[in-house]
This record gives structure tokens, C-alpha cells and sequence, in this order.
């Protein structure tokens, strides 16, 4: 009901993500209520000090917990095809890399227009149904001048936050000739999509990118404006977590391999770790080590990484028990890291929270309290999703 006044009362816990509201790192308020006025957030705190005249509707949380929308800052969404059997290959013991990629990248070329719209569609809801208010989606399966852009002008038709990633792998029209692609990366195609998107982003690992390559085309990205993230240390150790702090990233993502070095540079510089525990999960991977990077002093964030090949889901609270059971995360730091975390990684200080001057996106869960994301993996725990103030489930 965006535009209007609405009062939800009777809430169990309340995860506002500002200590200055309630207690811990969540913030939390407990028999709490909310104020939503023209879609953003007015008021937050408890019950029993709710302002007179607070709002024109009221819902009645009945004893459950709300939590901010999650913030997905790391998506794949605009693709076709399927890689089923590569999935099955893999869990038989064959081990992932780089080079899948293309098998997508030649589906993708082949559909249509409404093909791909109506897949991105399909999987920008499934990711609201599980709590997902706010999502990042990369291009990188196109990977001509003409594909790319079409996929980040489809991208922005759902999409919140659009990543040009032409830099994903190099395709198969240019093998053995990596560096002829990456200017083309920096010219004829920067110059099609910059346009369209606001972040860059580079696979800098093995079968994908070089550090050179990746500094060179991060560069020519932030000439045209637009904001680098990386793809780092998902395959191995390497230069991206040290390229990414140099250049100002908004996030390194994966970081899976990491130095001393590397977590020494992400503590002390602005760049949010990303951690996507779908892919490690989907790869039978070593997990990241979470708790090193936080104890470090990292701002650690969590994404779905949702893609056809290393990570096909959308769901976060999936995400959430991974990081807890697999990562040495506590469920608090977790929820922190999925909402806040990811507002982080994006730059966006109207999302990830609910104080007041939030945008309104918020979760109702069928629970009494956020633990239940990684107490109860697997149950769908989402009862209502709001976004700017409107409810988006029946």
C-alpha cells in the first residue's frame, strides 16, 4: 500500500539493523511494532509506545518476527538453457570450472528476447516469495557487443542494481586471443552497455581473467562511470581481492581463497566481502571462512549467486543456514550480512534496515524470531513480503 499509512503491530521480534533502536547488531526490538507512512519507514520501536494517529490500516503480526527485505547483491538471472547434466556430472565427481560457462552463453545467444525476459521474471518472484526485496543481476552470458547489451536492458526491467559483465569468461569466437576480447570489452562493448548499468564487474580467476586484464577493464569501466566489483578467489588464490581494494570496489565476491594479505586489505578498506555459499554448496567446495574475515574487521555480506551452472537458487534463507552450519556464522551475523550486508555492497543506505527513513521492505516470517531462518533450514518461513510499503504476497 505504497502511499498510504500502515501500522504493523504485535511483533514478536523486530530486526531493525540499528543498535541506536534495540539490542545487538540486529537491533532488535522485541513486542515491537512498525510505522510505514507513503512507503518508507516512520517509526520502529515498542508496542507500547506507538504514536497516536500512528496509521490508517493495521496488521496484526500476531506474535511473529519481522526482518528487513533481504538484499541479494549478486545475481545471474538473465540466461537460457539448462545444465542439468553437468550438475549430476559434477555431484559424480567431475569438478567445476570456468569453461561451463559457455554452455550458457550459447543458450542465451539463441533466445529470444522474450525468452529470457520471461525466465528473469520468473526468478525475480521466486526470490520474493523467500524474503528478497532488493536484487543485483549481472550480464555475462551474452558476450557479443549486441547480446550483452540486450541482457542489461532486460535486466533493468526487473532488476534493482545492473552489473555489466562482459568480462565473464572469454567466448569461444575469440579463443587464444583473450586480449583482442578484453578490448573488446573496454571499447565497442563499454561503450553499448555502460548505458544501461551502473556497477562493472570481472571473473578474475582461473579460465576467466588475469589481474592485467581485470585492472584494465575495470578502468576503462570506472572512465565510463561505472562502479567495479569482482569476482575473487572463488577457483583459487589470486589478485582479485587485491585488485578490487585498490580500484575502490564496492564488493570482492566468493573470496573463497584468501591470503593474510587479502583479509588484512578488506578490513581496512571499504570493499564488502561477499560470500555466496550456494556456489560452494552446488560445487561441493570448501566453504569461505566467514569468522576469519569477521573477526579481522571485514564488512561481510551474502548472496544467492544465482545462476544455471554453480548455484541455481534464489533463496537466501537457504543461504543463511549454510553460513551458520558451514561458515562459522552466527544466525544474528548472518541475517546482518543478508540485509544490511548486502545493502553495503550495493551503496545503498534506503534498504537492509527498517529505521526510520527506510524504504519500506520488510518480511513478515511465520516465526517468533529470525533464528528460525537457520533453526528450521528448508521450511518456507516467508508470510508476507513488503516493498515500498505495498504487500506482494497473496
Amino acid at each position: 500500500m505504497s502511499g498510504g499509512s500502515l501500522l504493523i503491530d504485535n511483533i514478536g521480534s523486530l530486526v531493525t539493523n540499528d543498535p541506536a533502536l534495540g539490542r545487538g547488531m540486529l537491533g532488535l526490538v522485541e513486542d515491537a511494532a512498525l510505522v510505514v507512512e507513503d512507503g518508507v519507514v516512520t517509526w520502529a520501536g515498542p508496542r507500547q509506545r506507538i504514536p497516536e494517529g500512528a496509521a490508517r490500516e493495521r496488521v496484526d503480526a500476531e506474535g511473529r518476527a519481522v526482518i528487513p527485505g533481504f538484499v541479494d547483491s549478486h545475481a545471474h538471472l538473465v540466461f537460457a538453457g539448462d545444465r542439468t547434466r553437468e550438475f549430476e556430472a559434477r555431484m559424480s565427481g567431475r569438478p567445476y570450472t570456468a569453461g561451463g560457462i559457455r554452455t550458457t552463453v550459447a543458450a542465451t545467444r539463441a533466445a529470444t528476447d522474450d525468452e529470457l525476459r520471461a525466465n528473469l521474471r520468473r526468478l525475480v518472484a521466486e526470490a520474493l516469495r523467500s524474503g528478497t526485496t532488493t536484487v543485483e543481476c549481472k550480464s555475462g552470458y551474452g558476450l557479443t557487443v549486441e547480446d550483452e547489451a540486450r541482457s542489461l536492458r532486460l535486466a533493468a526491467e526487473q532488476a534493482d542494481e545492473v552489473t555489466y559483465l562482459g568480462a565473464h569468461v572469454v567466448p569461444p569466437e575469440y579463443a587464444g586471443k583473450p586480449d583482442a576480447y578484453v578490448d573488446l570489452v573496454c571499447g565497442e562493448m563499454l561503450d553499448a552497455c555502460a548505458p544501461h548499468a551502473r556497477w562493472i564487474d570481472v571473473f578474475c580467476d582461473r579460465g576467466a581473467f588475469d589481474g592485467d586484464q581485470t585492472r584494465a577493464i575495470l578502468a576503462a569501466g570506472k572512465e565510463r562511470g561505472l562502479v567495479p566489483r569482482v569476482h575473487a578467489g572463488q577457483l583459487g588464490p589470486g589478485p582479485g581481492v587485491a585488485i578490487a581494494v585498490e580500484l575502490g570496489a564496492a564488493s570482492a565476491d566468493h573470496v573463497t581463497h584468501l591470503s593474510d594479505a587479502d583479509v588484512e586489505a578488506l578490513a581496512a578498506g571499504e570493499t564488502v566481502a561477499t560470500l555466496l555459499p550456494g556456489a560452494e554448496f552446488s560445487t561441493r567446495s570448501p566453504y569461505p571462512d566467514a569468522r576469519r574475515l569477521l573477526d579481522a574487521g571485514a564488512t561481510v555480506a551474502l548472496a544467492a549467486d544465482c545462476n544455471p551452472g554453480s548455484s541455481y537458487t534464489t533463496n537466501i534463507p537457504f543461504c543463511i543456514a549454510l553460513a551458520v552450519r558451514d561458515m562459522n556464522m552466527t544466525p544474528a551475523e548472518a541475517v546482518w550480512a543478508a540485509t544490511m550486508g548486502g545493502a553495503r555492497a550495493l551503496r545503498r543506505t534506503d534498504v537492509g534496515h527498517l529505521a526510520p527513513g527506510a524504504r519500506a521492505d520488510l518480511v513478515l516470517l511465520d516465526a517468533p524470531s529470525p533464528i528460525h531462518l537457520s533453526y528450521r533450514p528448508g521450511v518456507p518461513l516467508v508470510a508476507q513480503v513488503w516493498k515500498s510499503g505495498a504487500p506482494l504476497l497473496p
